[in-house]
Order: C-alpha cells, then structure tokens, then sequence
C-alpha cells in the first residue's frame, strides 16, 4: 500500500494509508489543526516550532484513540494528561500503530552553538520509506527512499545540506523546516541542492500531497 504525503507548514508531514493517518512534528509553525484526524502522532524533539502542546492535544482529543509516540523529554509534558497514550522512544526502537511500521533513528540535535547545551532529538524512518529526521542530519543504517530535508535552519548550512543528501542517497528529497526560507532565496537552494545533492529534489507548498 502506497504512501500519500501532504506537506504542512514547516517541518510538519501527514502521511496517509488505507484510511489511516500519522502526522510528524506538529509543531507552532504548522497550521493549528495540524494533528486533527491523526491516528498516530510523532515528534522529534521538544522545540517549539516541532512540538505545540495545544495542537498535540486537540489531535488527542479529536481522536480518542490516536496515540503519541516521542522522546523523554516531550512525554513528561503531555503524558500526565493522556494516561497509556505517549510512548518514550529512542534510537534503534522499532515499533507498528495504525498500521504504519516505524523505526527510530538519532539521539541529538544538531549543533546551534557551542554554548547552547544540545537536546535529545530522533528522526523516524516510516514503512521503510520516508524518513524524517527532525533537527538533525541523521543517517539511518537503512536505504531511504524519500527523505525529508531540513533545508534551512539556524545550525545548517548549505553545504551541509548538500553533503547530507549526498550520503542519505534517497530516491528524492523534499523539503522541510523552511518556513524562515523567503521565496527570494528559494530558488537558491533550489538549484544548489538539486545540482550537487545527487537526487532529485523537490519543494512542496503547505497543502500540496504526492504519492510515495
């Protein structure tokens, strides 16, 4: 059964397979009813612009039987709300809701700063397919066929992006984490990551959907 992805604002994703649907990274840059109808919900890490508690709990509480599956640090948060629904986990877990199967790769979040203590965060590897890294250029020991990338950031750089591609080798790469990306600077990254990523590359608007 194929994937379908519908690209959210920012960082956040929605996958959906035979009538049922996980959504990554709901955070406070994605629309506010980002979670709404999921059935299963992941989140990288505990930034804000990935994790919005209120989007969270309106997803929770819209669908009573969706769950959450997350690091430490994000469970201790919400989990106290939603008893036997939040899942800890962590690198090299694997684990199937709703039909999808997940594995867990990664354990920090990239480097901001040297004075800036770095965070837990993990990236998910969903149905063997798309992988969603978060904030971190993670490569899982596994062939990716999509890979979300973090195009922009405040602890990337270009070259760096690039090189991530290079070493993932996806099928195709689409963007995330671009909502600090202006439309003037767009077609930079466009073309320097599509000429020298070794992939193809793609941008998605907030609502546009592709199959996987």
């Amino acid at each position: 059964m194929s994937l379908k992805l519908t690209k959210k604002s920012h960082s956040c994703v929605r996958l959906e397979k035979d009538g049922r649907t996980l959504v990554i990274d709901p955070g406070n840059f994605s629309e506010a009813d980002a979670a709404l109808g999921a059935d299963v919900l992941l989140v990288t890490h505990e930034h804000p612009d990935h994790f919005d508690e209120e989007r969270l709990r309106a997803g929770l509480e819209g669908n009573p039987g969706a769950e959450i599956w997350t690091l430490r640090s994000v469970a201790e948060k919400i989990s106290a709300a939603f008893p036997g629904r939040v899942h800890i986990v962590g690198h090299g877990d694997t684990f199937s809701a709703a039909g999808f199967d997940v594995q867990v790769h990664g354990e920090l979040h990239a480097v901001i700063h040297p004075d800036i203590p770095r965070i837990t965060n993990v990236g998910y590897l969903v149905d063997g397919s798309l992988f969603h890294p978060g904030d971190a250029l993670t490569v899982p020991d596994h062939p990716v066929d999509t890979l979300m990338l973090p195009v922009q950031a405040p602890w990337s750089k270009i070259s760096e992006v690039i090189d991530y591609v290079r070493e993932v080798k996806p099928r195709r790469a689409i963007d995330i984490h671009d909502a600090l990306l202006t439309d003037l600077a767009r077609p930079i990254y466009d073309r320097q990551i599509g000429q020298l990523g070794g992939a193809p590359h793609e941008r998605l608007t907030p609502g546009d959907c592709t199959d996987l």
